[in-house]
């Protein structure tokens, strides 16, 4: 996750005279954990990672074992849970559960569809204190309609959202960009402006899932920089009209790289202290600061990994599975520097955006460590001097499946 606002600030300081002192580095004290309660959705998205569907799925983690597992967690310094599902407003328990992390002292966030969000039920959600709910919108009505696969899916998301703006809780916009709903994003930013919403967030297409299956969609590199560059202006003038809105990123961390090109175009001579706040924070954490437990119980790296299993929570605690670097994945990610190939091995911001995810190589080739075709940077921007065919993205058919992880 890239967040635009926080640097933006840094650099509005920097240019009103803040002294060029780097703070310390921070390591947090476990990783966010993005968790699946549920698999079981009202919708069937076009892009959706778990594929998941109007139905029940067997074996999900009981409320007891749930509560076990927060224990867990909250020993091993774990900060932020992130509740999501499928749908997780369809999980009966889910106030429980979230009340339980919120006693414990969780930053705690909702990742919801929306749609799900009632006036019978605002109530509730707002008796839990949620300190975040994050709502899927990926684009003007009729497109957003198109990639939820229902009809009147946009109004009920957007009413969802009005009702926690009512009732002061922090909402946020999740767009999941692609060459389908793109051109929507000026429309979207301008929709988030007029219903007063506190964040924007813009997920790059990652290859997991339905988003996997329809990966020929995901937006151009042209596309992506347009887009990046856009948010970057509207955040940038955000702050310099005093208005205290958040912009983040996420499964592209180029985007840190281009943020320090926008930086050297207006304001070169803060640059070196943005490459340094930049490097800081260096880039792609999977395995490392966020890590993601399925419905079953079972840990991945994050989100987009779910086929790929480290354990199940129901045999080893977390805490256990997430430090166990025998499996050659979580070795590789943890690694001080990831044995990336290809243009990632040979960027000159390797220590930004740290060889940005590894899911689209793995879904491509079999093997996670090779460059990341969805990055958006020329080769003379990263300072490849050997010119050399890239990975293309080729669309998915059953004959693409990687069929085993190559670690060589």
């Amino acid at each position: 996750m890239f967040r635009i606002s926080q640097y933006m600030r840094e650099l509005e300081k920097q240019v009103q005279g803040a002294d060029a002192i780097l703070p310390p580095h921070c390591q947090p004290p476990g990783p966010v954990v993005i968790w699946n309660l549920i698999r079981r959705c009202n919708l069937t998205c076009k892009h959706c990672y778990s594929i998941s569907a109007d139905r029940d799925f067997p074996g999900e983690l009981s409320t007891e074992e749930v509560f076990s597992v927060i224990d867990d967690l909250k020993g091993f310094g774990v900060p932020v849970l992130i509740l999501s599902g499928g749908e997780p407003l369809l999980r009966p328990d889910i106030f429980d559960i979230s009340k339980r992390a919120q006693a414990m002292g969780f930053y705690t966030g909702l990742s919801t569809n929306g749609t799900l969000i009632t006036d019978e039920n605002i109530g509730r959600i707002a008796e839990v204190g949620y300190d975040y709910v994050g709502v899927s919108i990926d684009g003007i009505r009729d497109t957003h309609d198109h990639f939820r696969r229902r009809k009147g899916a946009f109004d009920e998301s957007m009413n969802g959202i009005r009702l926690c703006r009512e009732d002061g809780i922090k909402v946020g916009m999740r767009f999941t960009i692609t060459m389908d709903n793109a051109h929507e994003l000026p429309q979207l930013l301008e929709l988030m402006e007029r219903e007063s919403v506190d964040k924007f967030y813009l997920s790059h297409l990652n290859y997991a899932g339905r988003g996997n299956r329809n990966r020929k969609d995901d937006a151009h590199h042209q596309v992506s920089r347009h887009a990046m560059k856009l948010l970057f202006d509207t955040c940038w003038n955000d702050i310099q009209a005093g208005r205290h809105r958040e912009y983040v990123t996420g499964n592209n961390d180029a985007d840190g790289v281009y943020l320090l090109f926008w930086i050297a175009e207006r304001f070169p001579e803060h640059l070196d202290y943005m490459r340094a706040r930049l490097e800081q924070w260096g880039g792609n954490s999977s395995g490392v600061n966020v890590a993601n437990i399925d419905n079953l119980g079972n840990v991945h790296p994050d989100t987009f990994w779910w086929d790929y299993n480290l354990g199940n929570v129901r045999e080893r605690p977390f805490s256990e599975i997430w430090q166990d670097t025998g499996d050659p994945l979580m070795a590789g990610l943890k690694a001080r520097h990831r044995p990336v190939k290809g243009r990632c091995a040979e960027c000159s911001h390797f220590a930004i955006c740290g060889g940005n995810t590894r899911v689209r190589a793995w879904q491509l080739t079999g093997d996670p460590w090779q460059e990341d075709p969805a990055c958006y940077l020329s080769d003379e921007e990263i300072g490849v001097t050997e010119s050399r065919e890239r990975l293309r993205v080729v669309p998915y058919s059953r004959r693409t499946i990687p069929t085993k992880v190559v670690f060589k």
